[in-house]
């Protein structure tokens, strides 16, 4: 991989489109990675480490923030991603966090008239609960997102969408690098038409196996450096 085409698959990640972000992100809202199904609706890149943190109260920027144009589209994301800050505050026991939250997600939410095929009324509905203020929430109360009538899980996931969710999970937690998972998707998206999947395989059962995350994160980053250097060993040649 050459520096340039480092640099568009950099670009490439930090802007998805607007489908594989809507779709990824009601992937990790609907398996519980409230966080990191917030980070990829707010389309935001956490510092190395995952140092921002929302769990405390404390964040590096408000959820109802925005640095894109507040058009249709915008409004329905920045919505979204301050529903999954609302019900991860609520579910924590921050009760006036999860409310302040979920009052950003209701304003946003009710301008909304193109929804992308997101099916609203739950998430409005359960917007509006959390702004009560709620009691403390549990997990199986919270309603799945559903788009054009499906309910986004890892397993179903695009490649492209898959991507993202492996690499914004790792960015709110879990386990690896996301700089990492991001390159291992790249390479995945290469190997299409090559017979080879090895990439596409390790990256999905990262997403399905959670409790295998540190090994399979520790298997695609080997994978990963064996590849940059074979390829810089090629380069070298030239």
């Amino acid at each position: 991989m050459t520096d340039r085409d480092a640099e568009q698959n950099r670009d490439a990640r930090d802007a998805p489109s607007a489908s594989v972000a809507i779709t990824a992100g009601a992937a990790l809202f609907n398996e519980r990675q409230f966080l990191a199904a917030r980070d990829v609706w707010r389309g935001e890149r956490r510092p190395p480490g995952g140092a921002e943190s929302d769990g405390d109260g404390k964040s590096n920027r408000d959820e109802s923030d925005s640095t894109e144009s507040d058009g249709d589209g915008e409004r329905l994301r920045r919505g979204l991603a301050a529903t999954a800050a609302a019900t991860h505050r609520a579910i924590d026991g921050d009760r006036s966090g999860a409310a302040a939250r979920a009052d950003d997600a209701v304003a946003a939410l009710a301008s909304v008239s193109d929804p992308r095929g997101v099916a609203l009324g739950p998430v409005r509905e359960w917007a509006d609960r959390l702004a009560t203020p709620p009691e403390n929430a549990d997990s199986a109360s919270v309603p799945r997102v559903r788009i054009d009538g499906e309910t986004p899980a890892f397993g179903g996931l695009s490649l492209a969408a898959a991507g993202v969710a492996a690499r914004a999970l790792a960015g709110a937690g879990e386990p690896g690098d996301p700089e990492v998972l991001a390159t291992a998707a790249d390479l995945a998206s290469e190997e299409r038409g090559t017979g080879r999947t090895e990439f596409a395989e390790l990256l999905f059962a990262y997403l399905r196996t959670p409790d295998a995350r540190p090994q399979v994160a520790a298997r695609l980053g080997d994978h990963v450096e064996r590849e940059e250097r074979k390829r810089r060993d090629v380069d070298g040649l030239f």
